[in-house]
């Protein structure tokens, strides 16, 4: 059967004295991890749990949370991970849209969840069956089932359920595992997302399926991952340039031992060259990848022999993914020419959970709409331009500025709001609102009131205060490029609210 936990089985007997996830240094054998992933599974069924139910899952990265995401897939249902920064309000609108069986919370989460109106389980509840006898599951489940929902932000202010099914994840897997066979043996991984992101749970599943060691961390600190590189033998390390930047600034990086890499790469910004020769000098070749949750994840990795010459290019596809760029006809523009980004391959979403609109808004003729501005040049290599969606990429996280003007515009007094990206040191990017007000703004004030409505990493770190109405396009849409040309050092300029 063509299913994610068969192949976890296959592993759990081909490779069952291996270590299969590790977190803080505790780890668990394939052959546990599978019997104890089968015993969650039972306990869900018996909470009557169904196939193609959803079940949210709202806890930060541990070795239960990953056993519990199979889980859920082996009992026929969908798992579908809640950020743990996102306030109640937030959740409250993403629970709503999903209409799960159950939800599994930290202890810590519980209480976001008191008026949903479901029942709500405490994800310690997964830790008490990891020993136990081995379970019987009777429940077959189709390849073409849903088992992931992965919440996204993109353009619109509520985010957007991506939907993927055991056969687009496998196919996804199996196509990069023919490009490339860094991995095809398995290896150690390190996984920076939170499994609540596209990038935590895809990983999750990626390289599972793969039969690696996935290390996880409670959080980034770039000594504790130098150390893992160079201790555990890591063979593959993605993540955004920040996580890069952080470790090469460690007095130990230069002597360290990553001999055992065979592939970085990093997304969600460009690598700057002073970052790209750091790691050059270790003799490892960044390679920059571009992608988007609805294509799977990564659609593009910048070919090895290419990424020295060519850094801030994304390679060419895949050998199933196929990209286009066309202009606003929908027509294929000339090498090197600005155009928006299309792909087409096995790793695409389903579409997007209960919005079929805005899943034909994205996929027309079988290929997916990005939003994204690019251009390709004559040998095919893909250069990412800017977001067409309003998206902050900050620390690797996606922001949609539409949920948070959405927030600041239910401030009292609020007339207009733009919120855009300002350049941060840490982060790369971080939010800005410029707002404009029919009297004086209480900036402290309005700061609250978004922290009361928005995870810490979307409330705005500045605010611009204009005393006349933000600039506008001939649409009469407020024009984003005048103010990102009018803030664009606005780091330097204007004082941090928070």
């Amino acid at each position: 059967m063509l299913t994610i936990n068969s192949a976890l089985a296959w592993w759990s007997k081909s490779r069952g004295d291996r270590v299969a996830i590790s977190l803080g240094g505790e780890g668990v054998s394939w052959s546990e991890w599978v019997p104890w992933i089968d015993r969650v599974a039972v306990r869900l069924i018996e909470l009557g749990v169904e196939t193609g139910d959803r079940v949210n899952v709202c806890a930060t990265n541990s070795i239960e949370y990953c056993t519990l995401s199979m889980a859920i897939m082996r009992a026929g249902a969908i798992v579908a991970p809640l950020n743990t920064r996102f306030t109640a309000h937030e959740l409250r609108e993403i629970v709503d849209d999903h209409g799960p069986r159950l939800i599994i919370a930290e202890a810590e989460q519980t209480a976001k969840f008191m008026d949903c109106g479901v029942l709500v389980l405490d994800i310690a509840e997964v830790a008490e069956l990891r020993q136990g006898p081995l379970a019987r599951i009777d429940r077959e489940t189709s390849p073409d089932n849903c088992v992931v929902i992965i919440s996204t932000s993109g353009s619109t202010a509520k985010p957007k359920g991506v939907m993927f099914s055991h056969r687009t994840m496998l196919a996804y897997i199996q196509a990069t595992v023919m490009e490339d066979s860094a991995l095809s043996d398995g290896g150690g991984v390190i996984v920076v997302a939170p499994l609540a992101t596209s990038a935590g749970m895809v990983q999750l599943v990626h390289y599972a399926v793969l039969g690696c060691t996935l290390y996880f961390e409670p959080a980034f600190v770039a000594e504790r991952f130098l150390e893992i590189l160079e201790q555990q033998r890591i063979v593959n390390f993605a993540g955004a340039p920040a996580f890069f930047e952080r470790i090469a600034a460690l007095p130990g990086f230069m002597d360290a031992d990553l001999s055992a890499l065979r592939m970085v790469s990093v997304g969600g910004a460009r690598v700057t060259r002073e970052l790209f020769d750091a790691w050059a000098a270790k003799g490892l070749i960044i390679r920059q990848i571009y992608g988007q949750t609805e294509a799977g994840g990564t659609s593009t990795i910048m070919p090895l022999r290419f990424a020295a010459e060519f850094p801030e290019k994304c390679g060419w596809g895949g050998i199933f993914t196929h990209h286009r760029i066309v202009d606003r006809a929908g027509h294929d523009v000339p090498p090197n020419t600005e155009g928006e980004i299309l792909i087409r391959g096995p790793g695409m979403m389903l579409g997007y959970w209960n919005n079929p609109q805005a899943t034909a808004e994205a996929i027309r003729d079988g290929w997916l709409h990005t939003g994204d501005i690019g251009k390709m040049d004559e040998r095919g290599l893909i250069t990412f331009v800017d977001r067409v969606k309003d998206i902050i990429v900050s620390g690797g996280l996606n922001i949609s500025a539409a949920e948070i003007e959405r927030a600041v515009l239910e401030y009292p007094g609020i007339v207009e709001v733009a919120v855009i990206a300002a350049h941060d040191p840490k982060f790369q990017e971080t939010p800005l609102a410029v707002v404009y007000a029919d009297g004086p703004v209480d900036v402290p004030a309005l700061i609250t009131h978004c922290n009361a409505r928005l995870a810490d990493f979307k409330v705005p770190r500045y605010v611009a205060v204009r005393d006349e109405p933000l600039p506008r396009l001939a649409t009469q849409k407020i024009s984003k490029p005048a103010l990102r040309d009018e803030y664009r050092n606005a780091h330097l300029t204007l004082p941090k609210v928070r």
